[in-house]
């Protein structure tokens, strides 16, 4: 709750990453706010009545998810809609002339949606389908997938390490876009 206030005012990249280790979070408790303020929130060294809000907080998550149908996968409107946010003012930025180095990032990071977007099709007969996540949505998987391997202590290659700093540096150029247009909106 904390850190996802501080983070949907200051990086829109990390608060999508942040929400969706939320919804795996609550799925891994299979949305059982009582063991999670046991055994999570109790660990954290916050007032009882900070301890209650973050609670409340997971409570009303847990419900928009389960509401959602959002048991086994799948993300929040709220954070569905963050990201169309997002994809809308890239496409903008892409679109004009007067941002040529986000465009130049933004063709840095091109080969990897369309390697991660071959590995991630599937097979339907003798052809493969691709999936229909927009190429920020595949970049966030990149994110997300790399984050899930050093939780577990996987090995991660400097291929994929390097991927990964070149796409986080990309979203967060695009967040930083969002919140100066937020401030004054861009002239494109």
């Amino acid at each position: 709750m904390i850190i996802s206030e501080k983070l949907r005012s200051t990086n829109r990249a990390e608060y999508i990453l942040y929400m969706w280790q939320v919804e795996d979070l609550l799925r891994a408790y299979n949305f059982d706010v009582e063991r999670l303020t046991t055994e999570y929130i109790s660990q954290f060294k916050l007032s009882d009545e900070e301890k209650q809000k973050m609670a409340q907080w997971y409570a009303d998550l847990s419900q928009m998810m389960l509401s959602e149908g959002l048991r086994t996968k799948g993300h929040l409107q709220i954070i569905k809609n963050t990201l169309s946010e997002l994809e809308e003012l890239h496409n903008k930025l892409l679109q004009s002339e007067k941002f040529p180095y986000y465009r130049q990032m933004y063709y840095k990071v091109l080969p990897y949606i369309v390697e991660l977007r071959s590995k991630t099709g599937t097979q339907k007969g003798n052809c493969v389908e691709q999936n229909e996540s927009t190429e920020l949505e595949t970049l966030f998987n990149a994110l997300y997938g790399t984050l899930l391997l050093r939780l577990q202590h996987k090995e991660i290659s400097a291929q994929t390490t390097q991927a990964t700093e070149d796409i986080s540096t990309f979203l967060g150029q695009l967040s930083d876009y969002y919140f100066k247009d937020k401030q004054k909106p861009i002239e494109f």
